[in-house]
């Protein structure tokens, strides 16, 4: 909402400071609540960078080529974000836990002093403040009036609720518990996963410019719920990598094609608020996808938890389907 409010270019810059002080907080804490507090601003920049950068994205490119912009985008967040954690962990050894926060808050500067100079992003901030959006809500909010978007956040919702609780959770404990397989053959799988997902991001997007939005969701969905199902049955280790990378595949597909559905459904001036609510939603599965097939896990064993996730996936395609697409 402030990223339509008062610009996307104030938000991302916004957002770019306050994690950079959160760093630097982070590199020189010497109690706990200095970490905390350090975290706290750097996660919050984070948002704000994120959020801005997405609704950016949707306003720079035409609905024919949105689709593989995001991708592109996407799959770039991706690989930093994959790249990052072991590199991270390389410079520990080198410079130190400390050393590490500093090098984050001189890029994160570094990033500051690009977008603060953009002469293309005042632009686009100039062009926003002439087309102020309303602050009513309700064209955006959740509910049988909008039902488009409300059928967007409940797939982000189910997603995420899926990804966190199954792949992030259920399925290492599977591998392990109950194949044997030990950790670092599961990092393996994971990592698959992930690596086809960073591919599926950066081809899907082009793919949802052809074929349309809902058919890659849906298309993505299955095969991910095909993949759940077949964690089930796999005999040996090379089957369950190549699952990692159907499921991984199928869901960069849901993920890019979801995400610029949306932009297109919500009204322009209220992209920002449309985003930040999806993202409300995609963060409340993440937070309740682990307990609730944890339970079921527990209680009824992992071929149930299978199950029960691809009756999620079956109910959120049934919405999806719903969709008046633009």
């Amino acid at each position: 909402m402030l990223a339509d409010w008062f610009g996307r270019r104030r938000l991302l810059v916004g957002g770019l400071a306050i994690s950079a002080v959160g760093a630097f907080t982070c590199s020189t804490a010497n109690l706990i609540y200095l970490l905390i507090l350090g975290i706290t601003l750097w996660g919050m920049g984070t948002g704000f960078f994120f959020m801005s950068c997405s609704v950016i994205v949707f306003d720079l490119f035409k609905s024919k080529v949105r689709g593989q912009a995001l991708g592109t985008f996407q799959a770039i967040v991706f690989i930093g974000s994959f790249i990052g954690a072991p590199i991270g962990s390389f410079m520990v050894h080198i410079a130190g836990y400390s050393g590490v926060f500093i090098v984050a808050s001189v890029l994160i500067v570094c990033s500051f002093f690009v977008a603060y100079l953009s002469k293309g992003l005042k632009q686009l901030d100039i062009k926003n403040v002439n087309q102020k959006a309303s602050l009513s809500l309700k064209e955006i909010l959740p509910g049988v009036k909008n039902w488009s978007l409300t059928s967007v956040y409940i797939n982000s919702f189910t997603r995420m609720l899926i990804w966190m609780g199954i792949t992030g959770t259920v399925v290492p404990l599977f591998l392990n518990l109950e194949l044997g397989i030990n950790v670092e053959l599961i990092s393996l799988v994971i990592s698959s996963r992930t690596g086809s997902m960073i591919l599926a991001t950066a081809i899907s997007g082009h793919m949802s410019d052809k074929a349309g939005r809902k058919p890659m969701i849906v298309l993505g969905m299955l095969m991910q719920a095909c993949s759940l199902y077949a964690y089930t049955l796999a005999a040996s280790f090379e089957v369950l990598v190549f699952i990692g990378l159907v499921e991984g595949f199928g869901c960069g597909m849901v993920l890019t094609s979801s995400m610029v559905l949306l932009s297109e459904i919500a009204p322009p001036k209220l992209r920002g608020g449309a985003i930040g609510i999806d993202r409300t939603f995609i963060s409340v599965g993440g937070f309740f996808g682990p307990l609730f097939f944890m339970v079921i896990f527990y209680q009824l064993g992992a071929y149930f938890t299978f199950i029960s996730a691809i009756s999620v996936i079956a109910v959120s395609i049934a919405f999806i389907l719903t969709i008046k697409a633009p």
